[in-house]
């Protein structure tokens, strides 16, 4: 028979053991308000403030009330002004514009042709969401000069770059590279120093000359080989089953990915330096998690966020990992087009790293 009284003693030594724990007591309280905060105020699918830079050869009135009405629709936000379409297809390539305007020579007279678009909207349409937002650009109603543009003209041609067939997975497949490995590299490292204590393996390690920073080194390589792997594996199954081609160089995909992995992994050692069980180093990483896969630009549009969620997903390493990879993969940059990304992520290991050595002390306590 079930007693009353030893049920709620169990339930009152839960209790007491939650009581104690903090880290699950934040956890109880911060996984709702996070996720209410991140899904209600910084997630936003109606993208506006898209970096955008604008060549216009007509210097008309025309074509300034124009550019007046675009920047009046907060979609995209003007960066600057460019000479040669050149210039704005590097800026595509680099990441640092997603729509450059074109406005030829004759547009006043374009705008009576009904025959031809009187100006090119260029698109990094590796994002689907960036197109639709461009496209939605196309139909909104301009009133140039006073006088509305006749109904039957097409105001903009968009031309889309890096994803003719505007397939959702060439930009899904490379975002989640970074993902996965950070799922799995920052979970990995972040339970290791913790099971060695709870196994009592760390005690036969007091007793060899290993130094800490040995220790954290050699704890990590072997997980390197395995985010090698996995990035091979994504990116074979990806051209295999999707046709996601790689258009960049393999080897920058490879330095990328070894540093973001590093990355990962001076973050999980971090969190096994300041968790106490492997429970609590789990709970560390998921609270790590949500923020990065969310504010980084893998799900929702970066541009779209508000500057204080930019802010936060600016130190975490998957915003600057996405950027790279899908510009390796999806609009062939190199890494010394990237280069402020890449910096990025190696100014975050080495702090993490610096921060996991000083915590680290290779004793039972």
């Amino acid at each position: 028979m079930m007693s009353l009284r030893r049920l709620l003693a169990v339930f009152r030594k839960e209790v007491w053991q939650l009581k104690r724990d903090r880290l699950t007591i934040a956890m109880i309280f911060g996984i709702p308000i996070i996720q209410i905060l991140l899904f209600g105020y910084a997630i936003n699918t109606d993208i506006r403030a898209i970096p955008t830079v604008v060549l216009n050869q007509s210097h008309s009135q025309l074509s300034r009330d124009l550019l007046s009405d675009l920047q009046a629709s907060q979609v995209i936000k003007l960066k600057g002004n460019v000479h040669h379409v050149e210039e704005i297809e590097t800026l595509l390539r680099q990441g640092k514009i997603s729509i450059g305007i074109v406005i030829p020579p004759d547009f006043e007279r374009r705008l009576q042709d009904s025959s031809r678009a009187a100006a090119q909207l260029l698109v990094d349409g590796s994002d689907p969401i960036i197109l639709g937002a461009a496209k939605q650009l196309t139909a909104m109603p301009f009133h140039l000069n006073s006088q509305s543009v006749p109904p039957q003209n097409r105001l903009f041609e968009v031309r889309h770059f890096y994803n003719p067939e505007k397939r959702s997975a060439m930009n899904t497949i490379p975002g989640l590279i970074g993902v996965i490995l950070t799922m799995t590299m920052v979970i990995f490292t972040a339970i290791s120093l913790v099971r060695e204590r709870e196994r009592g393996n760390l005690e036969l390690l007091i007793n060899t000359p290993i130094t800490s920073n040995e220790l954290m080194l050699g704890k990590m390589l072997p997980y390197i080989a395995i985010g090698f792997f996995q990035v091979t594996l994504i990116m074979l199954l990806g051209l295999v089953i999707f046709d996601v081609p790689v258009r960049g160089q393999l080897v920058d995909v490879y330095i990328a990915a070894l540093v973001f992995i590093a990355a990962n992994l001076t973050l999980g050692l971090l969190f096994s330096t300041l968790a106490k069980s492997q429970l609590q180093a789990l709970q560390m990483t998921i609270f790590i998690m949500l923020p990065s896969i969310l504010l980084s630009g893998f799900m929702f549009p970066f541009d779209g966020m508000p500057e204080a969620a930019q802010w936060i997903a600016e130190i975490l390493p998957l915003t600057h990992f996405e950027r790279l990879i899908r510009g390796i993969i999806l609009r062939g940059a190199d890494l010394s087009e990237l280069w402020p990304e890449l910096l990025a992520l190696i100014a975050f290991a080495s702090v993490t790293m610096l921060l996991a050595l000083k915590r680290f002390r290779k004793r039972l306590d």
